[in-house]
């Protein structure tokens, strides 16, 4: 019996020490996301690394045009949203307003089950980009090796990825 309740008073011990470490580790990410330099999100440097050539791909945009990697030409500025993704909400805006001043072609998907969940979305890309909408890693997706959003690309006139963040407004942190 004297082992028992030894056993149970360490377990208990064991367990209020995991709780305590659990509240700090809250306690530091929250002053973390609360910091100043956290204002921005950083798009998800996921997808093709810098030097690879655009992938093969075809689909059709919400316009219903075709768009495929040959119809892509020149430099091309390419952007992965999905609607449930906030960081993607808050770049969105920076995307759009590249877009607009950007001599690149852009080409943006939007990640959603449906085409209703992501009729917002298009609506704000439609301005400035081609848009496709595909389920969640779809083929487009996998051609370009994202697995997270936002993920933006730039691509050169010689259809390589030359960078991954061309979007971020002046001041904001890296």
């Amino acid at each position: 019996m004297p082992y028992l309740i030894v056993a149970v008073v360490l377990i208990g011990v064991l367990c209020l020490l995991n709780l305590l470490l659990t509240v700090g580790v809250i306690r530091r990410l929250r002053r973390q996301a609360a910091a100043p330099g956290m204002a921005y999100p950083s798009p998800v440097a996921e997808g093709l690394a810098v030097g690879e050539r655009m992938p093969g791909f075809a689909a059709t945009t919400t316009d219903g045009e075709p768009i495929s990697d040959e119809l892509l030409d020149g430099p091309v500025l390419v952007g992965f949203f999905s609607p449930a993704c906030q960081p993607c909400q808050e770049l969105m805006p920076h995307f759009v307003q590249h877009a607009r001043r950007a001599p690149e072609t852009v080409f943006a998907v939007v990640v959603a089950d449906s085409a209703d969940e992501a009729a917002a979305d298009v609506a704000r890309l439609s301005e400035v980009a081609r848009v496709v909408v595909e389920a969640p890693q779809a083929a487009i997706q996998t051609a370009f090796k994202v697995s997270g959003y936002p993920t933006v690309m730039t691509f050169g006139a010689d259809r390589t990825v030359t960078g991954h963040d061309p979007i971020r407004p002046a001041g904001a942190p890296a």
